[in-house]
């Protein structure tokens, strides 16, 4: 096929059907890798090589369950304090960490795109990521004793998760925003942006001002590569709120928009007793810890059979 003259005289469909090939092949060499491994503990079986073939086999099942259009893409996550002071933003910390923790567990990169208590952002990489971590978007509410109180009284602090993926160039050109609508501001990073971390203001954040939505970035080396993110970041919540709102044109959103907080979809409890539990699918655990830590598949994966 690939050897015939006409299959290359269309360049666009050519590159698709190699693209679609190596798809097909990444799939069989995970059933290969899943096919192997039994083989491998009938000869000698081991608990640990259990358990790996056991969470292969279980991401291959999964996968076939992601048919959105940006399953397989890489994600964005969004964290909003709510009402409660010091406890919340504490909490909306322990959640970025959190994710951060269970992006390193699935072998994903992940940069911190914005590292202010108020909107911090978590930039994602990997394969079906998006697809994975989508059912996390919501409400998450957290009961302990708040180390910020004197008298060891217990809090209930909520946080919200945004969850976007990183959209394809073609979905990301289609959004054309006026210079007009757009305020830029400069400011220095604070992460790990190389050596000219808090000498020169190449964190940059951007407000789309019909909306008042609001992206930034400090993870690059210069401003004009920040700006870029940015602006990649602020399409991906446009493009988000105009299929929200089922709108086609972008000049149609001219209202100030909020977070959308609405009802929890997970809870933490730390006191009086251990309990993680979530909602929607009646599925908890009283390892608090562990899911703290970054072991939250059970929750993932239960939003992922959720959202097929």
């Amino acid at each position: 096929m690939m050897s015939d003259v006409d299959f290359w005289a269309d360049k666009q469909k050519a590159d698709l059907a190699i693209k679609e090939l190596g798809e097909l092949n990444d799939l069989v060499g995970k059933f290969q890798e899943v096919e192997d491994g039994i083989l491998e503990l009938e000869k000698d079986f081991s608990e640990n090589k259990f358990f790996e073939v056991r969470r292969k086999f279980r991401q291959l099942e999964l996968t076939q369950l992601f048919s959105g259009p940006y399953d397989k893409r890489s994600a964005i996550l969004g964290f909003y304090p709510g009402a409660g002071g010091e406890d919340a933003g504490d909490w909306t910390r322990m959640l970025f960490e959190m994710y951060e923790k269970y992006a390193g567990r699935q072998g994903w990169k992940v940069a911190v795109l914005d590292d202010n208590p108020n909107r911090m952002t978590l930039e994602i990489r990997g394969e079906y990521a998006y697809g994975y971590l989508k059912g996390e978007m919501g409400v998450h509410r957290l009961v302990r004793i708040s180390p910020f109180s004197a008298k060891q009284l217990r809090h209930t602090s909520f946080a919200l998760v945004e969850v976007l993926p990183d959209l394809p160039e073609v979905e990301e050109s289609r959004i054309d925003i006026p210079e007009k609508d757009l305020k830029f501001e400069f400011f220095r990073s604070s992460g790990p942006g190389g050596q000219n971390v808090n000498k020169v203001e190449t964190a940059v954040r951007v407000v789309h001002l019909p909306t008042g939505l609001i992206a930034s970035s400090q993870v690059e080396r210069s401003q004009i590569s920040n700006r870029e993110k940015a602006l990649r970041i602020l399409k991906a919540k446009i493009f988000n709120l105009m299929q929200k709102e089922k709108v086609r044109e972008l000049g149609e959103l001219r209202t100030k928009v909020k977070p959308e907080w609405g009802s929890q979809i997970r809870s933490y409890v730390l006191n009086p007793y251990k309990m993680v539990k979530d909602h929607r699918m009646d599925i908890e655990t009283s390892d608090a810890e562990g899911v703290l830590g970054g072991d939250i598949d059970i929750f993932v994966e239960a939003g992922v059979e959720l959202l097929k």
